[in-house]
């Protein structure tokens, strides 16, 4: 299944980073669209879900950032749109 994960990102300290990092798991940038990834996946919607959030954090990590919100969509599947809490170190579903 196709996999496509929109980042809105404040603060990001090493793009490149951020970048190479995602990419070493798969993801590779939507051309024209800053933050914008896409790939694929062949497990399930809940793993895949789990493997997105825990990417995306260690990316971030490893970048630098203030704060960030993600949403994605696997397959025909949209899922809820996620914002990284700091003090949980985790990301945590929100409204849109």
């Amino acid at each position: 299944m196709k996999v496509v994960l929109i980042v809105e990102v404040v603060g990001l300290k090493n793009k490149e980073t951020f970048d190479k990092y995602l990419k070493k798991e798969g993801f590779t940038p939507v051309a024209g669209e800053e933050f914008a990834y896409e790939g694929d996946t062949t497990t399930h919607l809940n793993s895949t879900r789990a493997f997105i959030l825990d990417i995306v954090a260690k990316a971030l990590k490893e970048s630098g950032f203030e704060e960030c919100k993600i949403i994605f969509q696997v397959g025909e599947n949209p899922m809820e749109a996620h914002k990284f809490n700091k003090k949980e170190d985790s990301f945590s579903g929100v409204d849109l």
